[in-house]
């Protein structure tokens, strides 16, 4: 019996979703016939083709009056059609001498994405990426002005064929804490478009091609959604006799409490949690060696009634040291498009570059954190391993891929398992490049920081969050402002890069407080503890402490809407009544714009008021804090 595991669209351009390579490699540990599809870079190298860019023009051709961009296409297409495959081969590593033209600025049509540019001011009172890239960084700064080329189109695409498309959260709204399956019925009702012909083409060809008794739909995030139920759609008219089962991160997160029979017209299967276990008793059921009552996490449709049934016999899971080696076999690894949309250089390492993706543990060994689905086995059932197995793996994962950049995928990474593993790393003298999710744990010490840089780090991640103590308490973070400081800085010295996630709009989070968090960001960027960031807007979810406890937090929960019985599908994010008042939204410009400012070194000297459009309190929060709190670090 053969298995598909296929990654749906959209996830990453630059790297596979790791879902289906652990699947692949978990089943195929067990004997099973497992291979893989990542139909997300399918159908964007699909649509992103000279026959992709005809089509698109042909769409066009049958349109009312088009946008701007849309005219500004029509009017350089020749220019787009002549420039997609070489542009495409340069991005995918194929061709990089086409660098020194896309970088001189006259090979590629330029649109609306380019005026971006303009907000940069060049040393040399000309170039405008000058400062970014010098005279030298050719090859990064032809990625950008090629990835800038890229939105270009897809903005046109989204104009012109799909108002849903984009590279990451395509049609999201369809499926984000969606109530009911309603528009997504709607949506999949509707004649289809380029987009979905191009993507039911692919999945037909998939299914010539490995001819699958079974097909597992991994969905990590709600962009992923209305594809993966398009991909099943298309297989179950194909032949409705392939098992087609759907998994991953949105469904463990949001269809926990899944009501609605409609969904089973397209999947026969949904399965909750980690995914080893409830497929190996899957599998048993459809061999005839496993009755439907003894399935394990999985929700299916009962013929008669048309209600949806949970079944869960309690099995143990997978424990983390067996799930296996991830393997990539199957995916096009020379095919992955090499972006750069941010200039930061740690931003970009989320769009640049192919990465092997592993986790050093299963779950958070924290589970803490008020805002966190900490409820949900995926955070809270925390399983380590091994420093020699999980080096063993990435030997293998080099010897596979013959690529030794690795992103650590876990909710935070363990201090004591990261020194174990690297100082494996480096008894066995093997050279690779690592980045990765941590908190900011006072025992990453400065010698710390350098074992792990020299064992390939090259970055990290974490959440200062709020950047304000009392907050931090709140949500229980376990850190402090001057602790991220210390310890950021401990990396920064050893030159890892440093992101920070940053939240605003906490529960009882005032204006003050949005104020001198910005203050504190600003000194951690002046004094070289971070060098990047993203501010979140907090969103309350069921699963969270928050969502569970609101009182606790000073909050009371707004109710969700009635719904017809059998109806239920996501759930996730609730709204909340803050007795404070504070309009966050009116704040949340005003802090992106001046993190963005910061990651390329700009305004660090300003009053952080001056990024707000409206009148904000002055920051209580001392000029020269966080060079105090450096200054006073404890000697380690």
């Amino acid at each position: 019996m053969r298995v598909l595991s296929v990654i749906p669209p959209m996830t990453q351009l630059n790297t596979p979703y790791p879902s289906t390579a652990y699947l692949t490699g978990f089943l195929r540990s067990r004997g099973v016939d497992a291979v893989q599809e990542d139909q997300a870079l399918a159908l964007v190298l699909t649509l992103f083709s000279a026959d992709g860019l005809q089509q698109l023009r042909a769409c066009i051709a049958a349109l009312p009056p088009p946008t701007p961009p849309v005219q500004a296409f029509v009017a350089q297409f020749e220019r787009y059609f002549a420039t997609i495959t070489p542009t495409i081969a340069f991005l995918q590593g194929r061709d990089p001498t086409l660098s020194h033209r896309i970088a001189g600025r006259a090979f590629l049509p330029e649109g609306a994405r380019f005026e971006s540019l303009e907000v940069y001011v060049g040393d040399d009172g000309g170039d405008p990426l000058a400062w970014a890239f010098g005279a030298l960084g050719v090859q990064d700064r032809a990625r950008h002005l090629a990835t800038l080329y890229l939105n270009d189109i897809a903005d046109v695409l989204r104009d012109a064929v799909d108002p849903r498309f984009e590279f990451v959260r395509y049609a999201e709204s369809l499926a984000q804490s969606q109530p009911t399956f309603e528009p997504l019925a709607d949506a999949l009702a509707a004649p289809l478009n380029l987009v979905d012909r191009t993507l039911v083409a692919l999945t037909l060809d998939a299914m010539k091609r490995h001819a699958p008794r079974v097909v597992l739909v991994s969905v990590p995030f709600p962009g992923s959604v209305y594809a993966a139920f398009r991909i099943a759609q298309a297989i179950k008219a194909h032949d409705p006799g392939i098992t087609t089962v759907l998994g991953g991160g949105f469904v463990n997160t949001e269809l926990r409490e899944l009501a609605e029979p409609r969904v089973f017209d397209h999947f026969d299967y949904v399965t909750l949690d980690a995914g080893e276990r409830p497929l190996l008793a899957l599998l048993e059921h459809l061999q005839g060696r496993r009755s439907r009552q003894r399935l394990v996490r999985t929700f299916m449709r009962d013929a008669g009634d048309r209600t949806v049934r949970y079944v869960n016999l309690v099995e143990p899971d997978i424990a983390f040291a067996e799930v296996g080696t991830p393997t990539w076999d199957g995916l096009p690894l020379d095919r992955y498009l090499s972006l750069l949309d941010m200039l930061n250089p740690m931003h970009r390492l989320w769009s640049d570059g192919r990465w092997n993706k592993l986790t050093v543990a299963q779950g958070c060994y924290w589970k803490k954190c008020s805002f966190c689905d900490a409820s949900l086995d995926y955070i809270s059932r925390y399983e380590g391993a091994s420093a020699a197995l999980l080096v063993d793996r990435i030997e293998q994962v080099v010897a596979e891929t013959g690529q030794t950049g690795f992103h650590f995928v876990d909710e935070a990474a363990p201090p004591k398992a990261l020194k174990t593993l690297a100082a494996e790393l480096l008894r066995r003298k093997r050279s690779i490049s690592w980045w990765g999710n941590i908190r900011f744990e006072k025992s990453f010490s400065p010698q710390l920081c350098e074992q792990l840089a020299a064992s390939g780090c090259i970055a990290i991640s974490g959440g200062l969050e709020v950047a304000s103590d009392r907050l931090l308490t709140l949500m229980k973070k376990g850190v402090s402002v001057d602790q991220v400081a210390r310890v950021t800085k401990a990396f920064s010295d050893a030159g890892i890069l440093v992101h920070a996630y940053l939240m605003y709009g906490f529960p009882t989070q005032t204006v003050q407080d949005t104020i001198d968090a910005l203050e504190y960001v600003r000194q951690l960027f002046e004094a070289g503890c971070i060098q990047s960031g993203f501010f979140h807007r907090f969103a309350c979810t069921v699963h969270s402490p928050v969502g569970q406890h609101p009182a606790d937090y000073g909050v009371t929960l707004q109710p969700l809407p009635p719904l017809p019985p059998n109806t239920a599908f996501a759930k996730n994010d609730i709204g909340f009544v803050d007795p404070t008042g504070t309009d966050h939204d009116a704040l949340g410009l005003a802090l992106k714009k001046a993190l963005y400012n910061y990651m390329h070194g700009i305004g660090l000297e300003q009053d952080v008021r001056s990024w707000f459009a409206t009148p904000v309190p002055k920051t209580k929060v001392a000029r020269h804090r966080i060079a105090r709190a450096l200054a006073l670090a404890p000697a380690q």
